[in-house]
């Protein structure tokens, strides 16, 4: 018997960051001037979020999206759709700002302003929230506190979900390794990478789900819908779904009820991510 949901061995929580045009805006709207670079993160959200939506419809599968406050501002009608299929709205900041970047009252006035926006689309208060760039300043976990959230997805010091002893809060961790930036994000002004083949994103991910399925981890994948939403990359998804489920008792989940499970289920005895596997 695993330690998950109903003896599952593996828990796996499908998650995209709906970035859209912030991810090249990133708090400076100065960008908004840059039609041709904007286009990317349009991309992301008038044709890669439907054809996101679709493939998780045909699998039977619900996501966990983590949206900026401007995205549900700026493509309220999308985001309002992604809600009304059931899937899970997180909290992903405003503009996409990084926490280190701000003042305290700056970093709160930008989960305030996130909040509100997401609101005014689902009419409820998000549980979860992943910083951009999964950064944390000294006074998120007490925002998050504050802002009453269940869960934070944004630590990388364990595979395996742990409690912020000070908050409470639950965390799902992260890794570079699980998130499609390092892989096909391309930056076409300023430093950059090369783009990868989406055969080796597969390769790296599959790998990793089966070392994650051996200790009874949680797989949880970060990806952006600008980037894995590409025609040929949602072909590697559906074939690294495909191969997830080949494997047995694996449960597929979103952030919040993978959160509310393991705050219940008597896992949660750790308080700092040293959990034996």
């Amino acid at each position: 018997m695993g330690r998950w949901k109903n003896g599952a061995q593996c828990a796996v929580m499908l998650t995209f960051d709906v970035d859209a045009e912030t991810l090249w805006l990133a708090g400076d709207l100065t960008n908004l001037d840059k039609p041709g670079l904007l286009s990317i993160g349009t991309y992301g959200a008038r044709v890669a979020v439907p054809l996101i939506l679709d493939l998780l419809k045909e699998n039977d599968l619900k996501a966990t999206f983590f949206v900026p406050g401007w995205t549900a501002e700026t493509h309220a009608d999308l985001i309002g759709v992604i809600h009304a299929m059931g899937h899970e709205i997180g909290h992903h900041g405003y503009l996409h700002e990084e926490p280190t970047t701000l003042s305290a009252d700056e970093e709160e006035e930008v989960m305030r302003k996130g909040l509100a926006a997401l609101q005014a689309v689902t009419g409820g208060r998000p549980a979860g929230y992943r910083s951009p760039a999964w950064e944390f300043s000294t006074n998120t976990l007490q925002l998050l506190q504050k802002y009453q959230f269940s869960y934070s997805s944004n630590m990388m010091s364990h595979f395996i979900p742990w409690q912020h002893a000070e908050t409470g809060i639950i965390e799902l961790p992260v890794q570079w390794l699980l998130d499609d930036a390092p892989f096909f994000l391309f930056r076409p002004n300023g430093p950059s990478r090369p783009i990868q083949p989406a055969a080796t994103a597969y390769q790296a991910w599959s790998e990793e789900f089966r070392g994650i399925y051996r200790f009874g981890g949680l797989f949880n994948l970060t990806m952006h819908p600008q980037l894995t939403g590409r025609p040929g990359r949602l072909l590697m998804l559906q074939q690294l779904i495909d191969y997830i489920r080949g494997f047995p008792d694996v449960w597929f989940a979103t952030g919040s009820e993978i959160a509310d499970y393991w705050r219940t289920s008597g896992e949660n005895d750790n308080q700092g991510g040293m959990l034996d596997v």
